[in-house]
């Protein structure tokens, strides 16, 4: 299953109309930033006085994207054509780095033709 060449990525445990037929393992992709001496100088002198370090917000959804791209990469090496469960962990290193871990459940799912009763709240 594939969405215009991009493997579908999910943060729920399942893809609405699709079923799961196997679930091949635990999945995951790291990227590791620098934040560079100029970058943590700027950010010092930011914190001072308060507000949004742009740079470091750019650095870190530009580390998102690409540690999810690495999960794909990996969960198609796997054989999955689907990740559940996707979330990310990130940790400071050596306080001049941050590693960013997108990491999910690497799975083979289905379209269910399945015709299920509607659920009801009442």
């Amino acid at each position: 299953m594939e969405n215009g060449g991009k493997m579908v990525v999910v943060t729920t445990n399942y893809v609405p109309g699709y079923k799961i037929t196997n679930v091949i393992g635990a999945t995951f992709g790291v990227v590791v930033r620098s934040r560079g001496v100029g970058g943590n100088i700027a950010a010092g002198l930011k914190s001072i006085i308060g507000g949004e370090i742009g740079a470091y917000t750019k650095m870190l959804s530009e580390a998102r994207g690409h540690a999810v791209d690495r999960l794909q990469e990996n969960a198609m090496q796997m054989g999955a054509n689907a990740v559940v469960g996707m979330g990310f962990d990130s940790s400071d290193i050596g306080g001049t780095m941050t590693e960013i871990v997108a990491y999910g459940t690497a799975v083979v799912v289905e379209k269910d033709n399945s015709n299920p009763e509607a659920v009801s709240l009442r």
